[in-house]
């Protein structure tokens, strides 16, 4: 048998590490407490973790008692998860959903090895529109929780194409196994198609300029299959801006390009439409709902919904103000900012 070559870690050029892979000491926060503790101080967000938002206004509504069911319909790194477990104080039961199976494994060991194992915490690789199917074996329940954000884990981690500051591949799929990649769903739509997509799930103003240049790009036959070449060809189609506008514009169209792609990959509206269709067959009489939004298109389903159920008595109390994050949460997790909070009632 040949002996195995012990590989050295990465290392990195200056006192911090720079790239995702090099932040050895962030992605094994078991091992380097101290060291994740000054990242989330200084008000950042360590490599491979997700921190958990509106967490205190969750557990104010929700009131969650020992013996109760609940749902977390939307696991992602669990910190939600967590301190509804830790309200059930060993009695009861909490469904978790998550449709990534990479991240969803490392959670469901994670909460494992804090006591929370299967007698009290059942994880399913579904997508949170199948919750019918979750409330036949574990419901009704008596509290659901969805955050429809992308965990940081995956937007940090550059083999996931998430973000279009570091390199990857244009992938941003929840579940990398199943589907198309925003790169090869590129390869499939026509202009209008493409513009159409940008101005429904992002509201981007450029929708125009930006994918006439993507499909100029496609048809000449160069390869749009990074985030970085995505992110060139923004730069590319905006240079008809004010040297002075143009760098932020880029970040924005930048930040809602990508959105707009990851909710067209992994059918994000479609699946909220069958989530919150569901929704009110699996609470029980009584039971709480509280959603989390990070974007209007979502939160503008969500009240409509709410309201609309409401209406019909289907609901017997729905939140009449959006619930935000507070000032000193946004100060400590700049991804907290564009949270929107909604809450209803299971008549």
């Amino acid at each position: 048998m040949e002996e195995q070559k012990h590989q050295r870690r990465v290392r990195y050029a200056g006192k911090y590490p720079r790239h995702y892979q090099e932040k050895y000491k962030e992605l094994q926060p078991e091992k380097y407490a101290a060291t994740v503790s000054r990242v989330i101080e200084k008000g950042g967000t360590p490599a491979g973790m997700h921190i958990s938002i509106c967490v205190k206004e969750i557990l104010d509504f929700l009131k969650i008692q020992p013996g109760q069911k609940g749902l977390d319909a939307t696991l992602g790194y669990g910190g939600h998860t967590l301190e509804m477990l830790k309200c059930l104080n060993g009695q009861g039961h909490i469904c978790a959903l998550d449709v990534d199976p990479i991240e969803s494994e490392k959670t469901r060991e994670r909460l494992e090895k804090q006591g929370y194992g299967p007698e009290i915490l059942t994880v399913r690789l579904q997508n949170f529109a199948d919750i019918d199917i979750a409330a036949k074996e574990d419901g009704p329940f008596d509290f659901v929780l969805a955050d429809l954000g992308v965990s940081s884990m995956q937007i940090d981690n550059p083999k996931r194409g998430f973000s279009y500051k570091n390199e990857g591949p244009l992938d941003l799929r929840l579940n990398p196994l199943e589907g198309l990649s925003a790169a090869e769903r590129l390869k499939t739509i026509d202009q209008e198609e493409l513009q159409g997509m940008l101005i429904e799930n992002s509201d981007e103003p450029y929708a125009e300029e930006i994918s006439k240049k993507i499909i100029q790009k496609l048809k000449r036959g160069e390869k749009v299959e990074t985030t970085m070449q995505l992110r060139q060809v923004i730069e590319e189609a905006l240079t008809f801006l004010p040297e002075k506008q143009r760098k932020d514009a880029v970040k924005k169209s930048c930040q809602r390009t990508f959105q707009a792609l990851r909710i067209d990959v992994n059918h994000e509206f479609e699946a909220l439409y069958a989530f919150l269709l569901k929704l009110p067959d699996v609470l029980a009489p009584g039971g709480k709902a509280a959603i989390l939004t990070f974007h209007s298109g979502e939160d503008r389903l969500v009240k409509k919904s709410f309201k609309q159920l409401y209406k019909e008595g289907v609901y017997s109390d729905i939140c009449t103000e959006v619930i935000r994050p507070s000032k000193e949460e946004c100060m400590k997790n700049s991804r907290a900012k564009s949270t929107k909070m909604r809450w209803a009632v299971k008549s």
